[in-house]
């Protein structure tokens, strides 16, 4: 973990809520998709944490949901201003464990993360397969910049407005697939854990203190004790996950 400033190169909007940031700093404590930095907003005390969409070279792309103070402020930030960071948080996806054809399977601003992944495991020689999940047509997001890089993409709407209609179990009912990987609301994530045919690893979303383990405000039971979803988390594997009701 490190403490920096990065200055906005720019900041657009994706949806009618989601913003896509990009951003110029040190970007050498990021070593694994799956981290997340941990954002000071002026006049709130608590950072925010936005999971890290991509990282190339000195440049960090952020796409994140507007859903309250600290991420309006963001969303009204223009190129030229800074921001405070604590950069390098959380462990990661574990590459090594992907197999010739992962699965990444994100729902919502769970879909960010996915692109740094499929990046980076594309790098090490697998041919990544995305599946992404959304409510409505108006709400999809980042669709091109997978297909633009060769990534066999599917995308799920609810309400059947685009893409395939239902939830992103229905997607990957049929796929073949060596492991997977998914982020997004707890909800899709239950209904992976049982509609998965292979090992794989889970990043949750949760609500943070600090942001490093310190406050231990995000802890949740696995089946070796309580671990931090911001230090020992925000990905777990799917062997040591247990849901409480």
């Amino acid at each position: 973990m490190k403490q920096e400033t990065f200055k906005i190169v720019s900041n657009k909007a994706l949806t009618s809520n989601v913003y896509k940031m990009s951003l110029l700093g040190d970007t050498d404590e990021i070593t694994a998709p799956g981290q997340f930095v941990n954002i000071k907003i002026d006049g709130l005390f608590l950072r925010r944490p936005i999971s890290v969409c991509d990282v190339y070279g000195n440049t960090l792309t952020l796409v994140y949901k507007v859903v309250g103070a600290g991420t309006k402020a963001m969303s009204e930030m223009g190129a030229g201003d800074e921001l405070d960071m604590l950069v390098g948080l959380g462990n990661g996806y574990d590459l090594d464990l992907a197999g010739e054809r992962p699965l990444l399977v994100g729902g919502g601003v769970g879909v960010p993360p996915m692109l740094y992944l499929a990046k980076e495991l594309k790098f090490k020689g697998a041919n990544p397969i995305v599946v992404m999940g959304f409510n409505t047509a108006d709400e999809v997001f980042l669709e091109d910049d997978f297909k633009s890089r060769g990534f066999e993409t599917y995308v799920t709407t609810v309400d059947g407005s685009y893409g395939i209609k239902g939830f992103v179990t229905d997607a990957i009912a049929e796929l073949d697939y060596t492991y997977f990987y998914t982020c997004g609301p707890e909800p899709m994530l239950k209904a992976l854990y049982s509609a998965t045919k292979t090992s794989g690893e889970f990043s949750f979303e949760e609500r943070m203190g600090c942001g490093f383990g310190a406050c231990m405000g995000c802890s949740c039971k696995t089946i070796t004790g309580n671990k931090r979803i911001c230090k020992e988390g925000p990905v777990l594997k799917k062997e040591e996950i247990l849901w409480e009701d």
